[in-house]
């Protein structure tokens, strides 16, 4: 009988690896025996992380571009196709936030905010997609937020994207899953990563966190990876289409 969720000899890709929930997927993904591929912009972070991945038993390498830097993205995923001859798994996890009230709001970072969250994910999709469909099979998992569903003043633009980027799940796991392909999405809750820095740092805001989370506190970025390795897995051949919510109970709460 073969090890649940175990990834061994798939490969996969991981966006924004190089810290908070992309690199808690990379590493898990890792442990359950996928070979895995950093994606960041600093090549140094990316191979401190590989080294730790390895250090641990893992197989890692990094492999530095601008997710949305469409020619990079796609001589990227053609690359870890020629050289290990697959690609089973791919994370579309870097993600930015940009926090203005919406009368302050450049329209240059809305739509910054949109071209690395939503159209570098597509895009994405689109190049995994072309290699996976020859293949017969594959995972494409694409984090998300509940702030698609519960929206807070000054994040207009990271509240679209995410809406949208559900929305897309969705649409891709349709027109995608007659290949084995399955397209699910993560929308996690409030969880204690570098970009939410300041706001755990801010008692009042984490004592909000707190109080609404029926869990009463913040999530951490493994909670986020296990759910990641779920749907990575042969145990998730059948789930296709849902965003899996992993957020202390937030959005089930009045």
């Amino acid at each position: 009988m073969s090890q649940a969720f175990s990834l061994q000899g798939k490969v996969a890709l991981v966006t924004g690896a190089s810290r908070g929930l992309g690199r808690a997927m990379a590493d898990l993904l890792a442990r359950a025996g996928a070979h895995v591929v950093l994606n960041g912009r600093d090549p140094g972070t990316l191979k401190d992380v590989a080294a730790q991945i390895k250090g641990t038993g893992g197989a890692a390498e990094a492999m530095a571009f601008d997710v949305a830097d469409e020619a990079a993205q796609t001589a990227a995923i053609n690359t870890i196709v020629k050289q290990h001859g697959r690609l089973d798994i791919v994370i579309a996890n870097a993600g930015i936030q940009h926090r203005k009230p919406i009368t302050e709001f450049e329209t240059a970072d809305f739509r910054r905010v949109i071209d690395t969250n939503l159209t570098a994910v597509w895009t994405l999709a689109r190049e995994s997609a072309r290699h996976m469909i020859p293949a017969g099979r594959g995972r494409i998992i694409i984090t998300g937020s509940i702030s698609a569903y519960l929206a807070r003043p000054t994040i207009s633009a990271y509240v679209a994207s995410k809406g949208a980027v559900h929305a897309m799940t969705r649409a891709l796991a349709v027109e995608l899953a007659p290949h084995n392909i399955t397209v699910n999405g993560i929308a996690p809750g409030f969880v204690g990563t570098e970009m939410n820095t300041p706001l755990v740092q801010n008692a009042e805001f984490s004592a909000w966190v707190q109080k609404s989370t029926p869990m009463g506190r913040w999530g951490e970025p493994k909670e986020i990876a296990a759910a990641a390795l779920f749907l990575a897995s042969d145990e998730a051949s059948y789930v296709t289409g849902h965003i899996v919510t992993v957020d202390g109970g937030m959005t089930a709460a009045m």
